[in-house]
């Protein structure tokens, strides 16, 4: 299940903060059951997203376009912080990245590092 949050901004504009699997993650082979040895003992990869947008639908749909299908926010128990919010407003996109939980060390990286697909060989 997805945690996150959301901020309403002086100017009305909506900051939504969503935890994630991670696209890039693979998840388990198929017909694998059970643990899988690859895994992080943590469970599956996860990203923390950042999006601004004019109202939270606007947000999501946001997300939704770029291909995170199932993106839903149920709550507000993980709202952004305010380094977040600093760092959503100071991309050009609005929309931004890390791995989730959050390392103090890790910068925020824009979404379509994230979506990129490598080309097969």
């Amino acid at each position: 299940m997805t945690a996150g949050g959301f901020c309403k901004l002086p100017n009305g504009k909506v900051v939504v903060a969503l935890n994630l699997p991670s696209p890039a993650d693979p998840g388990p082979a198929p017909g694998v059951h059970g643990p899988v040895p690859a895994t992080p003992a943590d469970g599956p990869a996860r990203v923390r997203v950042l999006v601004v947008a004019a109202n939270r639908a606007r947000a999501l749909t946001r997300l939704r376009n770029l291909g995170l299908r199932s993106v839903y926010l149920r709550g507000n128990v993980q709202p952004p912080t305010p380094d977040e919010i600093t760092a959503v407003l100071h991309h050009p996109d609005g929309l931004v990245w890390r791995t989730a939980p959050d390392d103090a060390a890790e910068l925020w990286h824009p979404i379509r590092s994230l979506l990129r697909r490598t080309p097969a060989a």
